[in-house]
């Protein structure tokens, strides 16, 4: 025999690889990837809530040690205090827009009872309507209400029953 003239076959390239089935991998992938998303939320939310209700703290005792203020600037300083730390706590349209009893009632849903809306809390909406500024005792009793709103807040959003 010829050498040109030998017995060979054509060169048979095989199949070309098919994307389905995915490898092990790419499963894996699949399934990470949302979970690294949903943990990455998670863990915003919550830092960014402690980060809030720490700030709100020292500024809660910033203004309960401040002697340089008045009862009128200590009242609204705790007004202004409230609402910034529900507006980053809670959804922006649930809480911003609300005012005079209904924002009380917010404020109450996170206490037993209803301190704000019939109890020390009502000095919020009704101060600034009185004649004559709030004694000292009003804005203490309203200063241990913010603590305790405050101390409620360190759960996250849940609606809580009042009794």
């Amino acid at each position: 025999m010829q050498e040109t003239e030998l017995p060979l076959k054509d060169i048979h390239l095989p199949d070309a690889i098919s994307w389905w089935p995915p490898a092990i991998g790419w499963w894996l992938l699949a399934l990470l990837i949302p979970i690294l998303i949903v943990f990455s939320y998670w863990l915003y939310k919550r830092l960014t809530r402690k980060t809030a209700l720490k700030t709100a703290k020292n500024a809660l005792s910033a203004i309960k040690l401040n002697a340089e203020l008045d009862n009128t600037q200590k009242l609204r300083e705790l007004s202004i205090l409230l609402r910034r730390v529900a507006v980053s706590l809670a959804p922006r349209t649930e809480v911003a827009s609300l005012t005079g009893h209904s924002w009380l009632a917010f404020l109450d849903q996170s206490l037993i009872g209803a301190p704000f809306s019939q109890g020390g809390g009502q000095l919020l909406i009704t101060a600034p309507y009185r004649n004559t500024a709030a004694s000292a005792e009003e804005i203490n009793v309203l200063i241990n209400l913010c603590e305790d709103w405050l101390k409620a807040q360190t759960k996250p959003a849940k609606k809580r029953q009042t009794l």
